[in-house]
């Protein structure tokens, strides 16, 4: 293990100073339901004003002792919403369970209890139903994927050293974000370290150079793409404590020794990009202030450090253009949003957004926060931008490599379409250096690309959603895991009906599957003009869209020969698969699929 990663490890769970501890807890959820599935056991509630999320308990007696749910995704474990399928389960076991409502304190007292004892597998999967209404009006499917994508440090652009398996990093690096932006529709990329040493020099007379900046912006820019400025890290020379660093970079993360340099420094850095891209572009852009202070690894200083951080950054951002948006705390686990909102809030300090990153699970709903924010002081409501998610926070895990994460992306994806304007997978490619480059092509990176720009399960969860064409109509999901392992989303456009249906779980102790939760599921799309209809197919599990299966086929070492390389691109597809044509003379089409856990269906309906 490189020093790097055992630094990392050692440190990363620390917080870097007390989370808030929140005013008063919000009522538990009433009426809680507990209902026996294949291999789960499915909880549903309703939802309480003012939560966040909810925090599941459970016990295998019924007097306790509640813990709560654990489905070890590595951060937070409340969920936004019901319903939730616990999958930690063994059939004809009797599970007991509470809920918590989670508000920005934490969790509040524990529900009544409720039980049930999940059902083993039958001889055939369990079937569930997906009912799509043709003839609703559609409404405007929120595209919170294509808002940010995020990436490895900007400046390997530019990079010219050797890369990991012999590849031209800066070349890879640069076709994997217009990748993500010509098969996904990204419009922006958040990375790390715009102050990191290759970009922004301090002169012996104290002035800041920003010329290993514009060249890498300049090509970044020429992609099509636009930046999300993230402020950070601290120069060396601004540093109080320079050796406090983080990653195989070493980029700084002290507080600053003067606070009025801190200042100078983002002042200067707005105003020469205002000069060098124009004012105009420049107030389409995010600047984001730093990168998960909460936690001790990437900040030596206190919480309220971090707020001072952000009242000067913020201010000397707005002192040059009002119009730049400008917000924070990008903290981890969801960490310190209320306390920064209350911070701009009793200081006048300007916020047009909250950040914050999660990973293991759908991010919680943080509009409360940002609506009684608005609501306290006139201002307008910050946008909700969650700039780091992803399937885990560790490195090096093989569920980044797994189909698991293809259906979890999605779940995630559809939970955050009605409570957050951006929702940014961390990261799009596997040319990433924090704790040491990929020591090989599948190693569980972060990427959503391989080093070679292969397509992991992960990615074409992505370009399924992408590929919905037209606007969101209902699509109601009936049955065994229904709205918990099973979910769905349907779109209509002219010509086309487009439903996306897919089977996954939290539980990443199922990261190879489980076929107690495999389904049968029958789509039926109603409200449709009569006639004939030929149906598209794509999928995505063990057998397809999976390019870990093909390296296994290839049996390869680290890194592939040039022509196992061939053999790798040659099965970088998603197939469409012809379904036999249907008939819908009553203005109804059922087509019925087998679903894996883990796996993705998308169907697509065109009237002949």
């Amino acid at each position: 293990m490189t020093g790097a990663r055992a630094d990392w490890e050692q440190r990363i769970g620390q917080p870097s100073d007390q989370r808030l501890t929140g005013t008063g807890a919000l009522p538990a959820p009433t009426s809680l339901i507990a209902e026996a599935g294949t291999g789960l056991v499915r909880l549903d509630w309703p939802p309480v004003a003012g939560a966040l999320g909810y925090l599941v308990h459970r016990a295998t007696s019924e007097d306790g002792p509640f813990e709560p749910l654990d489905h070890l995704g590595g951060d937070v474990l409340a969920v936004p919403h019901p319903p939730y399928a616990d999958t930690l389960v063994d059939p004809g076991v009797t599970y007991h369970y509470r809920v918590a409502t989670w508000f920005d304190g934490g969790p509040g007292p524990l529900s009544d209890t409720t039980s049930a004892t999940p059902l083993p597998a039958g001889p055939a999967p369990a079937r569930v139903e997906v009912a799509v209404d043709a003839a609703a009006p559609p409404v405007p499917l929120p595209a919170v994927w294509r808002r940010m994508i995020g990436a490895e440090h900007l400046s390997l652009l530019v990079w010219d050293g050797p890369g990991p398996g012999g590849s031209d990093v800066a070349a890879e690096y640069a076709e994997a974000l217009g990748i993500m932006r010509d098969e996904v529709g990204v419009r922006t990329v958040r990375a790390h370290g715009t102050f990191l040493p290759e970009t922004v020099t301090v002169r012996a007379d104290g002035s800041f150079d920003f010329t290993g900046l514009d060249a890498v912006y300049d090509r970044f820019l020429a992609l099509g793409l636009r930046p999300v400025v993230e402020l950070s890290f601290m120069p060396r020379e601004l540093c109080a404590d320079p050796d406090h660093t983080v990653f195989a970079y070493r980029a700084q993360v002290s507080v600053p020794a003067d606070w009025s340099r801190w200042g100078d420094l983002v002042r200067e850095l707005t105003v020469h990009l205002r000069n060098r891209y124009g004012a105009d572009e420049v107030a389409t852009w995010e600047f984001e202030v730093w990168n998960e202070a909460n936690l001790e690894v990437f900040w030596n200083g206190t919480r309220a450090d971090y707020l001072r951080l952000y009242e000067v950054a913020a201010r000397a951002v707005k002192g040059v253009d009002e119009r730049i948006r400008v917000g924070g705390p990008s903290s981890a686990a969801a960490g310190w949003v209320g306390a920064l909102l209350e911070h701009c809030r009793t200081n006048d300090v300007p916020i047009d957004f909250v950040s914050t990153h999660t990973y293991g699970n759908a991010p919680l709903d943080l509009r409360p926060l940002t609506r009684s924010f608005a609501e306290v002081t006139g201002r307008a409501e910050p946008e909700i931008l969650w700039t780091e998610w992803g399937v885990t926070p560790t490195h090096f895990h093989r569920v980044n490599d797994a189909v698991f994460a293809a259906p979890f992306l999605l779940r995630g994806m559809r939970s955050a379409l009605a409570s957050t304007d951006a929702l940014s997978y961390w990261v799009a490619s596997d040319q990433f250096e924090e704790l040491g480059w990929p020591p090989a092509l599948l190693h569980g990176g972060f990427g959503l690309l391989t080093v070679g720009n292969l397509r992991k399960p992960r990615f074409w969860a992505l370009a399924l959603l992408s590929a919905l064409e037209g606007g969101r109509v209902p699509a109601e999901v009936t049955g065994d895991g229904a709205g918990a392992t099973v979910e769905a989303l349907a779109t209509r456009a002219e010509r086309t009906v487009d439903v996306l249906v897919w089977n996954g779980t939290l539980d990443q102790s199922k990261v190879d599957g489980a076929s107690v939760l495999d389904r049968t599921v029958t789509v039926t799309v109603s409200g449709l003009e009569p006639g004939g209809y030929a149906v598209a197919s794509r999928r995505v599990d063990e057998e397809h869209g999976n390019i870990a299966r093909v390296w296994r086929e290839l049996a390869g070492a680290e890194w592939p020969t040039p022509e196992q390389w061939e053999a790798l691109r040659g099965a970088d597809t998603l197939p469409v698969e012809y379904l036999a044509d249907v008939a819908g003379s009553a203005g109804t089409v059922s087509v019925t699929v087998e679903l894996p856990m883990p796996g993705i269906r998308s169907l697509r309906l065109t009237r002949r």
